[in-house]
């Protein structure tokens, strides 16, 4: 058996897996404001928490893997930046925390690239060796399988910068530094802007909200309010053509969309599908977009995966 830690910016998962079955999960809050050494407590508590509840103990783990949101080096098993979560990631020795408290194997990669594992192996992608995966949340996140090989490049930020593909050069500046990102557009952290930047919006109930999430989006999109459309249309259009963008670069069979905003709303994905396939130039046919099969949990899977392979791992 494996656990898998898949550390997010909302929420951190920890899970046990054998032979590509969760066993068991557990869920923490992130607190990826603070910096990232602050997190080896909580991590060391819920790995323990999960073997405990399982009547485990070490021995009978094969290694642990982890997920990142950011760029890793996959080879050397290091953070090497980060972009605003998880401040000062990238000077914590994860690896060597790791053989320190559990003298475990160790396996570490960015998080949609890992997601995509575990949705290759187990999920929507299963049987298919070309894929591009996006994960919608408090980001955006991508990930790319070239003839079954994870796109990672030279200095390990290959495939997975989707979410930071230019789709608006007149855009809004993003964490990343880059200006119209996909991510800058339309994702959970900029909800709040997309908010205050808004004129004719009328009495949104949306203005007078402290906290807004997505689902909220959705649901008063529904009900008419016109701000939510607005915001519900250009999200979309803004995560299509991110879509459109890493079908051009990396050439996929089918897209696989995941993260917390897919749940909000079963029209995104058609609604995505219909816009890839008006501008995506793939003389061939349409590129599939489909929904996650484990959304909440691929990337626990996926650790699995990316411990039993080294080889793939080190490409």
């Amino acid at each position: 058996m494996i656990i898998g830690i898949d550390l997010g910016g909302t929420r951190i998962k920890g899970g046990l897996v054998n032979n590509g079955f969760l066993i068991d999960t557990e869920i923490i809050e992130a607190e990826s404001d603070n910096e990232f050494k602050s997190q080896l407590p909580k991590l060391k508590k819920l790995i323990d928490s999960l073997l405990k509840r399982n009547n485990l103990t070490r021995d009978h783990l094969s290694g642990l893997g982890c997920t990142f949101p950011g760029i890793v080096d996959s080879i050397q098993m290091k953070i090497l930046s980060t972009n605003v979560k998880y401040r000062g990631a990238p000077d914590v020795d994860l690896s060597g925390w790791i053989l320190g408290t559990y003298n475990l194997p160790f396996a570490m990669d960015n998080d949609a690239r890992v997601a995509l594992l575990g949705e290759w192996q187990y999920g929507a992608g299963k049987g298919i060796d070309d894929l591009v995966m996006v994960t919608l949340g408090t980001g955006i996140g991508g990930a790319a399988l070239m003839n079954g090989q994870l796109v990672r490049g030279k200095h390990f930020v290959a495939g997975c910068l989707g979410g930071h593909f230019t789709i608006n050069y007149q855009g809004s500046e993003c964490q990343c530094g880059n200006v119209g990102c996909v991510e800058a557009e339309a994702s959970t952290w900029r909800l709040p802007q997309m908010i205050r930047e808004s004129t004719g919006s009328g009495n949104s109930p949306l203005l007078r909200m402290e906290q807004v999430d997505y689902r909220l989006v959705f649901e008063l999109a529904k009900e008419g309010d016109r701000l939510a459309r607005d915001i519900r249309e250009k999200s979309l259009k803004a995560w299509a053509f991110g879509i459109v963008n890493m079908i051009h670069a990396y050439d996929p069979v089918r897209v696989i969309v995941g993260g917390g905003i897919i749940h909000q709303n079963g029209e995104i994905i058609p609604d995505i599908q219909k816009i890839v396939n008006q501008h995506s130039w793939t003389p061939w046919g349409n590129v599939n977009v489909v929904k996650a099969q484990w959304p909440d949990h691929n990337a626990i899977l996926g650790c699995e995966y990316l411990l039993n392979n080294s080889a793939l791992q080190n490409k």
